[in-house]
């Protein structure tokens, strides 16, 4: 099987690479977005594309011609759509699922092809290795017994935006009317890569909050 490797995200690339390691397949590794275009893609002439962790746009022509998968770090339908790790944890989830899934012309509404569980404790190092660890079994899994598709339950849909970098600030009205459980998950969940939390002070600078722990 020819499978294309598309990614950027380094909990993607670790994926790519140990499945490289275990099976026979030919690959084609594309590592950024500068180097992505759709002549690649088909020159190439993959049996599958895998886009995990892709927040770009695919094309429909990319998605009709190829199988394309992608990796999504909440138990779809719940959770479609941008910051997904981010969204569910402000929210208080503690317990999610990983869902791999056909890419179609809707946002994060394909088929899904495997689902595994994943704890959303610790740092987000943390959960960025156990992404890693599942979608890499799963991945295997898939290309090894062959690939069956389970429509998704649209009737169960939630929806979420990209956070923004400004809805990182903590806020004085969080500081007074939050709780410890709450203001130590926004934290935590801003750590690298993604726009820290901060605290903006009242000469024009932020102070950048990167690490914190909640007292038993």
């Amino acid at each position: 099987m020819k499978i294309a490797c598309v990614g950027y995200r380094n909990w993607a690339l670790r994926i790519y690479r140990n499945i490289q390691k275990v099976s026979e397949h030919e690959f084609l590794f594309i590592e950024n977005e500068v180097d992505f275009s759709e002549k690649k893609i088909y020159e190439f002439k993959p049996d599958l594309v895998l886009f995990y962790g892709w927040s770009k746009i695919i094309s429909d022509e990319i998605i009709q011609d190829f199988i394309c998968l992608m990796l999504h770090p909440s138990d779809l339908p719940k959770y479609r759509g941008g910051s997904p790790i981010q969204n569910q944890i402000i929210n208080g989830v503690e317990q999610t699922k990983i869902s791999i899934f056909r890419i179609n012309s809707e946002i994060d509404a394909g088929d899904i092809v495997a689902k595994a569980p994943l704890d959303l404790s610790g740092s987000l190092n943390d959960i960025f290795e156990r992404i890693t660890d599942a979608g890499t079994k799963l991945t295997i899994e898939f290309l090894s017994n062959g690939m069956e598709f389970s429509p998704q339950d649209h009737s169960q849909a939630t929806y979420y935006k990209r956070r923004r970098p400004e809805e990182s600030e903590i806020t004085i009205h969080e500081l007074q009317n939050c709780n410890s459980k709450y203001l130590f998950n926004k934290i935590r969940m801003l750590d690298d890569p993604y726009p820290n939390a901060f605290i903006a002070c009242s000469d024009g600078k932020k102070i950048y909050l990167k690490k914190v722990e909640l007292e038993d």
